[in-house]
Parts: C-alpha cells; structure tokens; sequence
C-alpha cells in the first residue's frame, strides 16, 4: 500500500510523521502484511533548501523516536532508495534502524526514501548488464529495491492528486489506484477504511476475464 508525499510539501511536517504512526498501526491492526510509504522523492531535491534540510532533520528525528517503537511492534523496516547522496551519517542511520526490526515478522513498513520509479528501474538494469545477466522482465523483476516484498494489491494516493509521481512504476503495473482528496496529514482510519472497502469491491482479473475469474474463485 502506499503512497504517502511528503508532509513539508503542504507545510505540516510534524503532522504527516503522527498520520504515519498512525496509518502503521491501524494497517498492522488490520492484518496488512506489506506497507510502501513515499517519504521523499528523488524530485524533491529540487524543493527550496531549508525545506530539504528540515526534511532530513525530520528523519533524523523520527529514527531515534519512532524506531524502538517500530521494534516493539513487530514490524520490519527497509528504507528503499538511493543512498549514495545522502551523508555518512544519514547512511549509518538507516542501516542501524533496519538492523534493529531485521527480526520482525508482523509487517513490513517499506519507506522510500530519496526514490523514484525511472531511477529503480534504471539501477535495476545497471545490475543486471554489471552482472552480464540479460535484461528480462523477470530478471528486472529480481533486481528491483523493492523484490523483497510482492507488487502492492493498492495504491493510495492523498491531496486530490490524480498521478502516481514516479513512484513504483514497475511495481504497480497491476495494483487497483485510488484517490483521496484529503492531504496526508489528515488521512486517518476512517479514510484508511474506506480506501480498503473500495478495493474489496473492485475485480482483479489480471488480463483474464470476468468469467475466468469466477471460475477461479470457485475452484
């Protein structure tokens, strides 16, 4: 599931790390195995630099507050993306948060960091040709940032928004989309709800037809 833009974007940073927690614990109460958030783009190091900067500090801060926490959940934590311009620092941060939940098995909270989908699949390739390896869909499958969970079923995306914004484009080639107008700060449990009760009522046939669906599901 996912995903979820920047909080800074609409001016309430402190207030889209609390609708986080909170969408993370309402998802782990409603058994979701695998949560994908969009915590900050590739893109957005084009956004003015005091914004940038408080985003980093943002997640500086949310690492030592929200980790042990994540931890006593049960819930596994893989920051998902391009790390290499990021500082020494925000690189060991990262890696000692996800060692400290690599144990857990509730759910896993994917959080994309300094991501995008052309740069996912971009990397993905590079692996493979660095490899010798052809380039096939299932080989880019294998070698995507995110190969070690399944393609999300939903995508939600908030703010009124009706595009995707580079995120997981190879991963959602088939995930059901829907739009909330509410901005990310204030998406609570009730919207979490009605986002998951809309895509209970939607068939996934996958390319097959209705009949082949129902003839599936029936055994």
């Amino acid at each position: 599931m996912g995903p979820a833009p920047p909080a800074a974007a609409r001016g309430r940073p402190s207030a889209g790390v609390e609708s986080l927690r909170r969408c993370i614990r309402a998802c782990a109460e409603r058994g979701v195995k695998v949560l994908t958030v969009f915590a900050f783009s590739s893109e957005n190091w084009n956004r003015p630099e005091d914004e940038v900067s408080g985003l980093m500090e943002l997640m500086g801060k949310a690492l030592t507050r929200e980790v042990p926490e994540l931890k006593k959940s049960g819930i596994r934590l893989y920051f998902v993306g391009d790390r290499q311009s990021l500082s020494e620092r925000m690189r060991q941060g990262l890696t000692q948060a996800e060692g400290q939940t690599a144990d857990n098995a509730r759910m896993v909270l994917n959080v994309c960091f300094n991501y995008g989908g052309r740069w996912d699949i971009a990397q993905a390739a590079a692996r493979l040709a660095a490899r010798g390896e052809p380039i096939t869909e299932a080989a880019l499958g294998r070698a995507m940032a995110l190969a070690h969970v399944p393609d999300p079923d939903l995508l939600i995306r908030t703010g009124g928004e009706q595009r995707i914004s580079n995120f997981l484009l190879w991963q959602c080639a088939y995930s059901e989309l829907y739009f909330s107008d509410r901005l990310w700060p204030d998406f609570d449990e009730a919207a979490l709800d009605e986002a998951m009760a809309a895509f209970a009522e939607r068939e996934r046939r996958f390319g097959k037809t209705s009949e082949q669906v129902a003839q599936q599901a029936t055994g």
